[in-house]
Parts: structure tokens; C-alpha cells; sequence
């Protein structure tokens, strides 16, 4: 794979620069977006980029640090899901708590923001506490967002509880946007003036990166990852006006800036320091870039694998038109097609030669593999097996050098497996998926050593790229992303099922 970014070069200048804001203060309220672990999309476009780097820059200054996640009670309530996990946003708070801990990192507590006593909630809440974390509840703040004299009022963030902190660095982070981070850092600074303690506010967010030009591919990138909220960016005129520099922020930033500039000089009594959103900013990920090129190709391949998930969760009614109208203007902005990620067309055409083969017009699904030296393999759906487990299969033994007459797994233990799941447990398809194959894999593995050095090949499938000409169910999507596979999927579905296809 080639790197575009430098990951040790970007840790350094962000520790140091984020050191430098907090010296200003007594304390500072520092607002996490994006994802603070796993960010996978900052991996996809930044190649070299760690995807727990913000973690691992947390680590790096642990001693200064606790930790507040946010979750807005409505996304609890309607179980939002975080889409690269799979899982809803109250399981990911829990994720996140744990995988905060095993960095030595301290979580303070958990707010659950715009709080109004919903049932699903308050089901969490409890469970929270019988865990022994703490738990803080925000009601929406009375005459947001510009009835100023009341936001900044015993009436306003003076209704929201005091949360209690130690260190000089307070992170506040959340499974998604829209959690209530920003209202939770203020309702923060309005107690700490009010006890007399100088505090401060700044903002973390990796895209879109500001310091470079607009209409680069990275930041378009963003706009695409962002299509269902409707971010725009933008040139922050604030900036621009206050130092004559361009600097490139997003419209929900640069719109609130005004109110958010009058809340906070409001709070401290006196004339805000930031002039512009760009300043309330730390984040130096521009400055991490080696390779300009290998990132605006990454970024545009991002682009496209953008357009084939929001077309799927177009197709199951996760989306609005207007949502997938937006991602195709992007892609037509950058002239980019769908055709331009390589694996779409192998499994394309794939398919297209299953279909001719095949005496019925039905569905044949077809995924194709691009391998990290380049080699693009295709596997196809069976009565055995789901088209998902075929291409995996042919890739493990591809890099184990096996040949593909060589059967890994015996049908002595396919038979049973399949039997099991469709006769006894009831299922309607009784072609095995992608989870079922490796456990029956790994069984054979143990007294075939074939079988064995092709499970031995399954760690160099990540970074892999596949597509696949039908919607991948719930599981095979767990596998790949998993195994760290890159995978896309055409917005049809396997077959004509209602419920079977969910």
C-alpha cells in the first residue's frame, strides 16, 4: 500500500500543539469529533494513518486527561446505529468505556443530553449505574440557540448539573454528532466561571482539514462521509476577514460561530480570543501529509465506496433520495464512476457469466477480491456456500499458493453444518456465510495441515478491497470488516425476500 501520511510526524505536532492551548488555562474543555477510536475513515483517506491515532494521543497524555461521553437520549430511544460497527449508539458507549479503560485512560462520567425521561433511556441509565459509572442527565437548554441572557443563566446551562473533574484536560466525545458535546463543554464552563476558575473551550475535529485548499479530494472525502447530514464545507470568512488567510471549515461551524463567540464572551465577561471557528480548532492532521497524490486517490476511492453504501441504505429505507442525490453530485463533481474502484467490474462481470450459464433468470451474486499485490479474484454463490465465504476461500488459497482443485474443507463437514442449519435450526438458506465457513475451516484445519496454512493466510486480507453485486447480510458484513476487508455492495438484494433479506 502506498503511504501518504506520517503518523509519528502527526502525533508529535498534535500532543505539542494541544499542550500549548491548555497552558492558557486552569482547564480546558476539549470537544472530540469524529471517531475517537477505530476511525476508519480517517484510515481510508489518509493511508499510514492509524485508525486508533487520537486514542493513542490520549495515551501519550494520560496524566493530564479524564474523559465525558455525551449521548443524545433520542438516538437511545430510536436505536441509531454507528454504521461501521454494526451497533447501536448505547452498545457503543459501553465499547467505548471499555476500550478507554484498556488505555489507561479515565471516563469521568456518562451525559445523556436532551434528556426528557424516555423509557429506552432511563433502561440505560440504570444499567450504567448498576456498572458504577456515573451518570448525568442535560434537559435541552432553555432559549437555545439565541435567547443569549437565558442560555448563559441559572435558567439555562445553570439548570444542567455540575460535573465534578481533576485534570487539567477534560475530553468530551461521543459515538456520533448531534450527541450534545458542544452544550455539554458549555454548560461546563458556565460553572467553572461561576466558581471562579478560569476555563477553556476548543474544538477537535479531523475533517474537514483546514489547511488545505476547499475542493481537495480529502475534504470533499468529508462532505461524502457526511452526506446525511448535509455538511458543507467551506471557506471560514471569519478567518479570512480576521487574518487575511483561507482556511477551510464546514457550514454548521462557521454558521454558529456568531452565537457561539457571544455564549462564551457571555461566560468569561469578556472579548472572546478565538476571532474565528478555525481557532477554536487543535487539529494538525494537515501536517501529517508526505504524499499529496497517494492521499487525493485514497480520498476519491473513498468517494466511491461512499456512493455504494448510502445507495444500499437508500434501497433497506435508511436514507432519503435527496441523501443519495448528494453523493452523486460529489461523485460527478470529481468526474468520478463507479467503474473506477477495479473490483466492481470483475464482479460485475462475473455475475453477468453466471447469469448467461444459468437456465433461469434469477440473481447469481458474485464478489470480487483485489488483493494487496494487485491480483483480483471472484468467488460465486452456491447451495454450499454464500458467494462471500466462496471469494474468501479462493483468496486464502491464492496466498497460500494452493491449488483450486484442492478442496480445504472436507464435505464430511459441510453436509452436517448444512443439515443442522436448515433442517433442524429452520433456516430458509442452507448455503453457508462467511462465519460458518471459517469455523468449518478452522475444524478441518486441525488435522488437515492444507487447511491449516490456508487459515494461516487469513491476516493478509486486511486492506483488502471487494465488491459484491448484491446487499451483504448482517453477518457477512461483521466478518469483513473483521478480517479488515474493504468491502462495497451493489443496492440489490440477493432475492426477492421481504425478510429473509434484513
Amino acid at each position: 500500500m502506498m503511504i501518504g501520511f506520517d503518523h509519528k510526524k502527526y502525533l508529535e505536532e498534535q500532543s505539542k500543539y494541544i499542550l500549548e492551548r491548555v497552558n492558557n488555562y486552569d482547564k480546558l474543555y476539549l470537544e472530540f469529533g469524529g471517531k475517537l477510536l477505530f476511525d476508519l475513515h480517517a484510515k481510508r483517506v489518509l493511508p499510514g494513518f492509524d485508525e486508533n491515532a487520537k486514542i493513542k494521543l490520549l495515551h501519550k497524555l494520560k496524566e493530564k486527561i479524564e474523559i465525558i461521553i455525551c449521548v443524545f437520549a433520542g438516538d437511545i430511544e430510536r436505536n441509531k446505529i454507528r454504521g461501521d460497527f454494526g451497533i447501536t449508539y448505547d452498545m457503543d458507549v459501553l465499547r467505548m468505556i471499555d476500550d478507554l479503560r484498556a488505555y489507561e485512560l479515565l471516563v469521568n462520567s456518562v451525559v445523556i443530553t436532551r434528556y426528557d425521561g424516555q423509557p429506552a433511556t432511563n433502561v440505560f441509565m440504570n444499567r450504567l449505574k448498576q456498572r458504577g459509572i456515573k451518570v448525568y442527565t442535560h434537559r435541552p437548554t432553555k432559549g437555545y440557540p439565541t435567547d443569549i441572557d437565558t442560555i448563559v443563566s441559572d435558567e439555562g446551562y445553570g439548570k444542567n448539573p455540575y460535573i465534578e473533574t481533576t485534570k487539567p484536560i477534560v475530553v468530551v466525545t461521543a459515538p456520533g454528532p448531534g450527541s450534545g458535546k458542544l452544550a455539554t463543554c458549555l454548560s461546563q464552563l458556565y460553572h467553572e466561571y461561576k466558581q471562579g476558575k478560569v476555563a477553556g473551550y476548543s474544538k477537535f475535529e479531523t475533517f474537514p482539514v483546514w489547511n488545505i485548499a476547499l475542493k481537495h479530494p480529502l475534504n470533499i472525502a468529508y462532505e461524502a462521509a457526511t452526506a446525511d447530514l448535509k455538511d458543507v464545507n467551506m471557506i471560514d470568512s471569519f478567518h479570512l476577514e480576521a487574518y487575511d488567510n483561507i482556511a477551510v471549515n464546514y457550514n454548521r461551524d462557521v454558521e454558529t460561530f456568531p452565537i457561539l463567540q457571544r455564549i462564551i464572551e457571555k461566560i468569561t465577561g469578556e472579548e472572546s480570543e478565538y476571532k474565528s471557528p478555525t481557532d477554536m480548532g487543535v487539529n494538525r492532521v494537515g501536517f501529517g501529509i508526505i504524499d499529496d497524490e497517494v492521499i487525493k486517490e485514497a480520498s476519491k476511492q473513498e468517494i466511491i465506496r461512499r456512493l455504494f453504501k448510502i445507495a444500499c441504505e437508500f434501497k433497506k429505507g435508511y436514507v432519503d433520495k435527496e441523501t443519495l442525490d448528494r453523493i452523486k453530485l460529489i461523485m460527478e463533481e470529481l468526474k468520478l464512476k463507479q467503474e473506477d474502484r477495479r473490483v466492481v467490474i470483475y464482479a460485475r462481470e462475473r455475475s453477468a457469466k453466471l447469469k448467461e450459464l444459468s437456465d433461469k433468470n434469477e440473481i447469481c451474486p458474485a464478489v470480487a477480491i483485489e488483493l494487496n499485490d494487485g491480483t483480483i479474484l471472484t468467488g460465486k454463490g452456491s447451495k454450499e456456500m454464500e458467494a462471500t465465504a466462496a471469494v474468501i476461500l479462493n483468496a486464502v488459497k491464492y496466498l497460500a499458493n494452493i491449488s483450486d482443485e484442492i478442496h480445504l474443507i472436507s464435505p464430511l463437514i459441510l453436509e452436517p453444518i448444512r443439515n443442522l442449519k436448515s433442517k433442524t435450526l429452520g433456516s430458509k438458506n442452507a448455503a453457508l456465510d462467511c462465519e460458518e465457513i471459517l469455523i468449518a475451516l478452522s475444524i478441518c484445519a486441525a488435522t488437515n495441515p492444507t487447511a491449516q496454512v490456508a487459515m494461516n493466510k487469513l491476516p493478509m486480507l486486511k486492506g483488502c478491497q471487494a465488491h459484491s453485486t448484491t446487499i451483504l447480510g448482517n453477518n457477512d458484513e461483521e466478518i469483513f470488516r473483521k478480517l479488515g476487508i474493504d468491502i462495497t455492495s451493489e443496492p440489490e438484494y440477493p432475492s426477492e425476500s421481504l425478510y429473509y433479506n434484513i
